[in-house]
Order: C-alpha cells, then sequence, then structure tokens
C-alpha cells in the first residue's frame, strides 16, 4: 500500500476498450492505478473518466520496448514504493482479414512484439518489484483471449500469441510460487470495445460465412479482474473465462 492506504496496480492498454473498463474499476475500488500505453491521451482520458478523487497516474509507454517497460516500472516502484498488481492488458490483433499466405514477416513481427514479447517485458519488471519488495509478493493477471483456446479465421499471429501467453500464466505461477507472486489469465470473447466492433455488422466465420455475433458489456470482464485481483495471496483464479453467452464457441457454433 501507499501513503494513502491504497493498493498499487499497473494497467497496460489502459487508453481504450477492456483496460480502460480495467482501470477505472480498479480506481473505483480505491485502488491507485497507474495507466500505461504508446499514446498520452488516451491515457489523460482515462486518468480523466476516473475522476478526481482517484489516484491515476498516467505514463506513455511502448511495451515492447525494454527501456520504456523498464521505466514505467520504475516510476511506480519510486512513486509508491512496492506494486500488488499487473493487468498485463496491451495486445493488436494485427492486420484484420489477411490470409496467412499473404501476412507479411513485419505484421507477424509487430503482433509478436506486442502480444508476446510485450507480456513477457512487463511480466518480467513487474516481477522484479514484487519479488524485492517488503512484504514480498503481488499479482499478474495476464488478457489472454478465446483465441487462447480456438482461432478465428486469419487470425495466426494473434492466436499464436494468445496460445503462447497460457504458456507465460504457467511459468509465472511456478517461478512466482516461492515469492508470494500469484499469476492467473483471463480469456476474454466479445467485450463490445473498439476491437470488437466488426462483431456487430458481421465477421467471418469457420463455414465461410459472415454473421453478427453477440458482444457482451466490458464492465463485466472489469468486475471480474476487480475480483481476481482483490482475492488474498493465499488464493488464485488460474484460468478464467468471460464471454457473451451466445457468442459461437462452445459447441459447433
Amino acid at each position: 500500500m501507499n501513503a494513502r492506504g491504497n493498493k498499487i496496480a499497473v494497467v497496460t492498454g489502459a487508453g481504450s476498450g477492456i483496460g480502460r473498463s480495467v482501470a477505472l474499476a480498479l480506481a473505483g475500488a480505491g485502488w491507485s492505478v497507474t495507466v500505461a500505453g504508446r499514446r498520452p491521451e488516451p491515457l489523460e482520458d482515462t486518468a480523466t473518466a476516473a475522476g478526481a478523487d482517484a489516484d491515476v497516474l498516467c505514463v506513455p509507454a511502448d511495451v515492447s520496448d525494454p527501456d520504456e517497460v523498464g521505466a514505467l516500472f520504475e516510476t511506480v516502484r519510486e512513486r509508491h514504493g512496492r506494486l500488488d498488481l499487473l493487468f498485463n492488458n496491451a495486445g493488436t490483433f494485427g492486420p484484420a482479414g489477411v490470409a496467412l499466405e499473404d501476412l507479411t514477416y513485419e505484421a507477424w513481427r509487430s503482433v509478436v512484439d506486442v502480444n508476446l514479447t510485450g507480456s513477457f517485458l512487463c511480466a518480467q519488471a513487474a516481477f522484479r518489484v514484487m519479488k524485492a519488495q517488503d512484504p514480498q509478493g503481488g499479482r499478474i493477471i495476464n488478457n489472454g483471449s478465446i483465441s487462447a483456446h480456438v482461432p478465428r479465421p486469419n487470425s495466426i499471429a494473434y492466436t499464436a500469441t494468445k496460445h503462447a501467453m497460457t504458456g507465460l500464466t504457467k511459468s509465472l505461477s511456478l517461478d512466482g510460487r516461492p515469492y508470494r507472486i500469484a499469476c492467473g489469465q483471463i480469456d476474454i470473447g466479445n467485450a463490445a470495445t473498439e476491437m470488437t466492433e466488426r462483431m456487430r455488422t458481421g465477421i467471418l466465420q469457420a463455414n465461410g460465412r459472415l454473421e453478427v455475433e453477440p458482444v457482451m458489456d466490458a464492465a463485466d470482464v472489469a468486475r471480474t479482474v476487480l475480483h481476481m485481483a482483490e482475492l488474498p495471496l493465499e488464493a488464485n483464479v488460474q484460468f478464467a473465462t468471460v464471454m457473451a453467452s451466445a457468442m459461437p464457441y462452445i459447441g459447433r457454433g
């Protein structure tokens, strides 16, 4: 906790979508939240939405850059003295609708750099702070995806990185065990954000048809993350799947 008695959180990709919703939920529950993302203006919008009484710090950072990630977590450590939670949320889908054989190396690499390498860099930096602090420990929650279980057509880079996120989560859980560092993963399906706008107009299905898919409020995801975050470190939600109830995931579509 900091001088205000708040627990300390870092939320990446906090300028929009799930990241913003989770940052607002944490701030509303009394957490001190550092919001990170590449562009400062959306971060400031998140801070404004949290309200004047919330303790929200905006730190622009590219999670795929080791130096910027290091500076982000050093800023948090200097300001608050400790870190209780990382919500590892920053991610990108990559170019939409590009067939596997047409995906460029540059596009593949950009998705891997953000989704996988960025998540590792942030988790590593958080781990270092949590291991060194007194009392020791903290929690990392990785944002996976329904794609950590099943792919969509033309999503090989995104799907591969989200499957890799599951391995990251398991390794962090194991390596963090001696230091009271818990790690869990939330796999999200069809939360209403900028990334899922295509769900409302029609998105390609495995059978080749375009179909409108149901979505859910991102605030429902944020409540789940808040529940995971506020558990004592002796308890952990290892994997949670939160999805629009009628989305084509279970069964045959």
